[in-house]
């Protein structure tokens, strides 16, 4: 009788081989039939319901494009078989609002949430690259950057391949419920932090995608100060103000160890604290924390030298000057 031995999960690995090219797809690496195989980036449910396809997107190269522009090269065979379903659930939760979301596995929003926040890293990467030669130079990118890029990638094989995380979440998530204008479309990315903030219909989301939950834990209190009350816009601003400046302060670059186990394979995550004894996140502070917040509030119009008029309290919507949470009904702003 003869013994089939489990086929060990086969990863692809894009930044080791520094592959950007339309020929293959993203998430697995196999070649494509065209290269015009591609799905949108900001997915077409979400482009119609906002009527986003020609509005502007600016690459950081300052090149602009249209949301409808920014495009993933993607084998029709993956699209249908594990984006496609995702996308459905996602865009039905979205649909009923933030009670639904709220019952969705979040390492699906993850999935979701990073599949959008990669497919705009390659495209700022295939931007870099053509600028670069253009200008006659190789393509360069820090080695820090690739570490976190390329761990982002191999936790999105979760999609598509039996990849599982061992005993934790690889990422911090914040839902909350807003008041928002059902018509506002709220949008915005870092990058080189990997954080994504989305504020539309009645809710509010905010991922940081490879922190270990860290960002979750330094903010612990503040969470539980707003105990899931709904909140004003301009609450969730902040809130997401203090996710991005906290973000950009956390100091690890963390590590992983691959376990195959027969035809699966378990990521686990190392120590955070790893051999450091420093703190995981930089010292705090407040007149960087208030640029920040100027940018973030810029719908209602603050500059930071109101923000900041005392150094050692900036200015909140969230708290008031004992410290409670202010409850949304209470602020008199435009939404």
């Amino acid at each position: 009788m003869a013994i089939f031995a489990a086929m060990p999960v086969k990863l692809y690995a894009p930044f080791e081989s520094s592959n950007f090219s339309n020929k293959v797809c993203f998430l697995t690496g196999q070649t494509l039939n065209s290269e015009e195989e591609k799905i949108q980036v900001f997915p077409q449910w979400l482009m119609s319901l906002y009527e986003l396809e020609e509005k502007p997107f600016k690459l950081l190269d300052e090149s602009m494009a249209t949301y409808k522009d920014i495009k993933l090269p993607c084998a029709a065979s993956v699209n249908e078989t594990y984006l496609e379903p995702l996308e459905a659930r996602i865009a039905a939760a979205f649909n009923g609002g933030y009670d639904a979301v709220k019952a969705v596995d979040e390492l699906q929003l993850f999935q979701w949430a990073g599949k959008l926040l990669y497919g705009i890293i390659f495209n700022e990467i295939q931007a870099g690259i053509r600028q670069q030669y253009a200008q006659g130079e190789e393509f360069n990118i820090s080695q820090s950057i690739i570490h976190k890029f390329s761990n982002l990638h191999l936790m999105l094989q979760s999609i598509n391949l039996p990849v599982f995380f061992e005993e934790f979440k690889p990422f911090s998530l914040f839902l909350f419920k807003v008041d928002n204008d059902e018509k506002e479309f709220g949008y915005r990315d870092e990058i080189n932090t990997l954080t994504l903030a989305l504020r539309i219909k009645d809710f509010g989301l905010i991922i940081c995608f490879q922190d270990n939950g860290a960002n979750r834990q330094y903010h612990r209190e503040t969470i539980d100060k707003i105990n899931n009350q709904p909140l004003h816009p301009i609450q969730f601003e902040e809130f997401s103000g203090r996710i991005f400046y906290s973000a950009y302060l956390f100091n690890r670059l963390p590590e992983y160890n691959l376990l195959p186990v027969g035809e699966e394979l378990f990521i686990e995550a190392m120590p955070l604290r790893g051999i450091s004894s420093k703190p995981l996140f930089d010292d705090w502070q407040n007149k960087i924390y208030g640029q920040v917040l100027e940018n973030f509030w810029k719908n209602w119009g603050f500059l930071l030298l109101e923000i900041i008029k005392n150094p050692e309290e900036p200015m909140s919507f969230l708290f008031d000057a004992d410290g409670n949470f202010v409850n949304a009904a209470l602020i008199e702003l435009p939404r």
